[in-house]
């Protein structure tokens, strides 16, 4: 919802050593422009057609693992680290992961909230799955 979630994304990539995949939308460009506070290019990937790349990421052997909401959800702590090429999914932060694009996870992950909300922020949460996949958690 809020372009300042991808500078936030791009910096936790960049200390995990993961690089970030965005879709084609006309506002991207300009928040990673905009949150990009590396001081140095960033490892960025424009994903053109992302369903399309996922499939073929996914035929090609990565783990595809979405951060949502589901019944058989993995709960954050018992996420092992990534052995393989992993790609993390997230939706939007109000109507989250699309329904066509669910159908190619290999599993979701859930972070256990105690409070009264029902998600993190967006970048939150993908930053504590990202240091969870790259075992820095």
């Amino acid at each position: 919802m809020h372009g300042a979630n991808l500078g936030t994304l791009l910096r936790t990539c960049d200390a995990v050593g993961a690089c970030l995949a965005v879709p084609p939308f006309g506002w991207v460009d300009e928040a990673i422009a905009r949150g990009n506070t590396l001081r140095k290019p960033a490892c960025v990937h424009r994903i053109s057609s992302p369903l399309r790349w996922l499939t073929a990421e996914r035929q090609a052997g990565a783990a595809i693992l979405g951060v949502e909401l589901a019944d058989e959800a993995l709960r954050l702590a018992d996420l092992p680290a990534a052995r393989r090429r992993t790609i993390m999914v997230l939706g939007h932060e109000a109507t989250g992961i699309p329904p066509e694009a669910l159908d190619l996870l290999d599993a979701a992950v859930e972070i256990p909230m105690i409070g009264t909300g029902s998600s993190l922020n967006v970048a939150v949460a993908g930053s504590l799955v990202l240091y969870k996949l790259a075992g820095l958690l």
